[in-house]
């Protein structure tokens, strides 16, 4: 099973930001107050509004973009919440793995399904079984399909991220062909 080794680097005191290229930013929630106010300047209103509730951003040019970044925990009731919102075909690889996967294969679906939404900007008027991301841990994250709509899937490349050991996140970004660059915020 090949694992992507994540580095998040301190960024350079000027850099610039390509079309070809997505950063993803991330950062303790507990930053001084005058630095997250000149961060926010930078930032659109909804942007702001985003940022108040998330310590991991994503960014890009001329491309739409969703990130979603979950902690690992114990959830008794995986099986079910899978059933509700996944698609059948995605319960059903999640049923068939061994015990000691599931977990990681269910906060991989999940976050994919989240940053994708989110990317679409459709958050709470895409149902969560009307596509399918792959889940299984150690496959590569990616769109599998959309319901009615058959090359969404091409559309859409997806990255799975290991911000901390204790969370998983997805990056789902329009198009083929960009670079990404993780870097770390420090104070």
């Amino acid at each position: 099973m090949k694992t992507f080794n994540m580095l998040w680097f301190s960024p350079s005191a000027n850099f610039v930001l390509s079309k070809d290229e997505v950063y993803v930013w991330r950062a303790s929630p507990n930053q001084p107050t005058l630095l997250v106010q000149q961060l926010a300047q930078t930032l659109s209103v909804n942007g702001q509004v985003k940022a108040d509730r998330f310590c991991l951003y994503a960014v890009t040019c001329d491309r739409e973009i969703g990130i979603d970044l979950e902690h690992i925990r114990p959830i008794s009731d995986t099986e079910q919440i899978a059933q509700r919102f996944f698609s059948d075909r995605e319960y059903a690889v999640l049923c068939t793995l061994p015990q000691s996967q599931k977990q990681a294969a269910f906060f991989n679906c999940w976050t994919r399904k989240e940053a994708y939404i989110k990317a679409m900007g459709r958050r709470f008027s895409l149902p969560l079984n009307q596509f399918e991301v792959s889940l299984t841990p150690g496959e590569p994250a990616a769109l599998l399909g959309t319901l009615g709509e058959p090359q969404e899937a091409s559309r859409w490349s997806f990255r799975e991220l290991t911000p901390d050991p204790e969370y998983v996140a997805a990056l789902a970004v329009e198009g083929n062909g960009w670079q990404l660059q993780c870097f770390q915020w420090s104070s």
